[in-house]
């Protein structure tokens, strides 16, 4: 089973992460909402619900910006001290 898992390390604090993060979960809602019954089947599910989703243009609206983030990810954005000389 070990042999069969692939690791993609990714940086912690990556917005893009954030999205890929609501995308799966849109696959999970619209394709993975039930059982499927072989690695094929999934293979082909996931390919047409891909194909599909690319197909209607869809979007995600990232509201995201460094210059006001959330109070409960500041310690992810700390400001730099300035010292004056």
């Amino acid at each position: 089973m070990l042999r069969r898992l692939e690791f993609h390390y990714t940086p912690k604090h990556a917005s893009w992460l954030n999205m890929v993060e609501i995308e799966i979960g849109v696959l999970r809602g619209q394709c993975l909402d039930r059982r499927i019954e072989s690695q094929e089947r999934l293979v082909s599910e996931v390919a047409a619900w891909e194909r599909q989703r690319n197909a209607s243009g869809a979007r995600i609206n990232w509201m995201f910006s460094t210059e006001r983030p959330a109070p409960k990810i500041g310690k992810a954005y700390p400001k730099p001290n300035v010292k004056e000389s």
